[in-house]
């Protein structure tokens, strides 16, 4: 058989016909759930398990007055502000005092793993004790500038209270700050009263309520508090705010000239005073 028979059987007699393409008939595809053509799945609402939570409005503090910002099961807490404390003359002369005058420095501190780190302002420490907080001790000094001994007798004698030791913070400019923490170390005492004046340009000094223990360190729906401090303001943290509050000077974004911070306060020997004295 030559060979162009066989291409003509091939391709003629002994050629499979092409096979042609299957197309199912609509009545043969099963409804698909949630398609377009079975009129889409249908939604019930169901009310959410836990209650819906509310961030507060965070509340702002600047006239003069006694405020009591928590009361609850460990007790009240309570600020006092007192605006135009050191008149502003006296207040510019004092600053410019000790702005030049005061030993500050640096100080270094460390964290929970040991990590160094340089606080973003600079500071100074006054008292018959040493101090000792984020892992490192500021030595005791007994030798008070003549201003802030001053300072100390016009605070004590507004309050009617008394106090053996100041931490002097300067906040050179907006980037200084301190993070949010609490004035609660054993040598402070239970429920310490922390006297805080301003000098220099203003801050907003911050408060957030500490939260419950069943939202394990949430902060995102706790109280919260501003305070502008300005220039010969005097600030009065005392009950249970340092138990039940934090406190921060956040950093600022824009032009803010130097601001000292005096914290007058009471160190304990040893451990602290006794509960309830």
């Amino acid at each position: 058989m030559s060979d162009k028979r066989k291409r003509v059987r091939v391709q003629g007699s002994w050629a499979k016909p092409p096979q042609k393409p299957q197309h199912p008939l609509a009545q043969d595809i099963p409804p698909v759930s949630g398609s377009w053509k079975s009129g889409g799945p249908s939604f019930a609402f169901h009310e959410p398990s836990d209650p819906l939570k509310m961030i507060p409005e965070e509340k702002v503090i600047e006239n003069a007055g006694l405020y009591e910002i928590s009361q609850g099961p460990t007790g009240v807490s309570r600020l006092r502000l007192i605006p135009g404390f050191v008149p502003q003359e006296e207040a510019d002369w004092m600053f410019s005092k000790l702005l030049s005058e005061l030993p500050w420095s640096q100080k270094t501190n460390y964290r929970m793993m040991g990590e160094a780190y340089d606080e973003p302002r600079l500071t100074c420490w006054y008292g018959e004790l040493p101090y000792t907080y984020s892992r490192s001790t500021m030595d005791a000094n007994s030798e008070w500038h003549p201003v802030l001994s001053s300072l100390r007798e016009m605070v004590e004698q507004k309050l009617g209270l008394r106090f053996n030791s100041l931490l002097c913070n300067l906040y050179r400019d907006g980037k200084d700050s301190i993070a949010w923490h609490s004035d609660s170390e054993p040598s402070l005492g239970p429920r310490p009263v922390i006297a805080s004046l301003s000098l220099g340009d203003t801050r907003v000094f911050s408060l957030r309520k500490q939260p419950l223990p069943e939202e394990k360190g949430d902060y995102r729906y706790v109280e919260r508090i501003r305070v502008p401090l300005t220039h010969g303001t005097l600030l009065l943290m005392e009950g249970c705010t340092q138990e039940d509050w934090q406190h921060q000077v956040a950093k600022e974004y824009h032009d803010r000239g130097p601001r000292i911070n005096l914290t007058f306060r009471t160190m304990y020997p040893g451990e602290g005073c006794p509960s309830g004295s």
